[in-house]
């Protein structure tokens, strides 16, 4: 079995729960450790766009643990790696309702293209759902990362996923194309489908939820970044990681919104609050 996925802490988790199976010599994880809900993904199938992806994120997101320079390297060596899978092996693809996995998923079956294999989907938020229901909790899980690897481990032996047909290949490769043709840097999921919105499209409820860790009064302390982007992670039914959120709190303090006290080289050094 071949296993794609995207994300390294759920690709972090399948392979742990492989190798406590003994299938880590016997089974594959191909994995993309970026967030394909931000950032350019225009003709990111072709040099050109996995160049300029690379060139926003250099210029947008900041390096805080140095990983933008590996980027280029490890999206090439994800690429090599399926490129080289044989016919007839099969590889299961997760997933999970939100925008990264599913643009990811589109993307991996396109490069399948002209591959002749079984392709099986395991969506892990609606397999999470069934097999793991809390009691008087409604709990959804937002991404694959979020699932232990026990819960990896019992979702792989009962053989869950969905075996594509040749038409669902095909839709699959088409809305990929659809995708690869749009200009925005940022993706939601919402009733199933993936929509491409403006970059700023948060921004509202970043200042919300910074609104709020205000409180009622005229005395508005600082707070340090990092808190504010782990309320809103909390409170997002969309999974965009924290380095977009961080992107988009600078983009408000040049606009005014915030002002700020300490050192902006990472989000841990530095507190915002509302300007008066």
């Amino acid at each position: 079995m071949i296993h794609i996925l995207f994300g390294a802490t759920a690709s972090g988790s399948l392979k742990h729960t492989l190798r406590k199976m003994g299938l880590d010599k016997k089974d594959t994880v191909i994995s993309f450790w970026d967030i394909f809900s931000v950032g350019p993904i225009y003709k990111l199938n072709e040099e050109i766009g996995v160049k300029s992806r690379l060139k926003w994120m250099e210029k947008c997101m900041s390096d805080e643990f140095d990983e933008i320079p590996d980027y280029l390297k490890e999206f090439k060596r994800s690429l090599d790696q399926i490129n080289s899978v044989a016919d007839e092996e099969h590889v299961t693809i997760w997933t999970s309702d939100n925008a990264h996995e599913q643009v990811g998923l589109r993307f991996a079956v396109y490069l399948l293209k002209d591959k002749n294999m079984d392709i099986t989907v395991i969506n892990t938020t609606k397999e999470y759902e069934k097999r793991f229901p809390v009691k008087n909790v409604k709990y959804t899980l937002l991404h694959s990362g979020e699932m232990i690897p026990e819960k990896f481990q019992h979702i792989y032996e009962h053989g869950a996923g969905n075996l594509l047909t040749d038409h669902d290949r095909t839709g699959l490769k088409k809305e990929w194309l659809s995708l690869a043709e749009t200009r925005e840097t940022l993706r939601i999921w919402q009733n199933g489908k993936i929509f491409s919105v403006s970059e700023g499209y948060f921004d509202e409820f970043i200042i919300d939820k910074v609104k709020k860790l205000h409180g009622k009064g005229n005395a508005r302390k600082f707070i340090n970044s990092a808190r504010v982007i782990g309320e809103v992670i909390g409170h997002l039914d969309q999974y965009v990681g924290d380095t977009f959120l961080e992107y988009r709190i600078r983009k408000l303090i040049e606009a005014g919104v915030f002002e700020t006290k300490g050192r902006l080289e990472a989000m841990r050094f530095y507190s915002i609050r509302l300007k008066c």
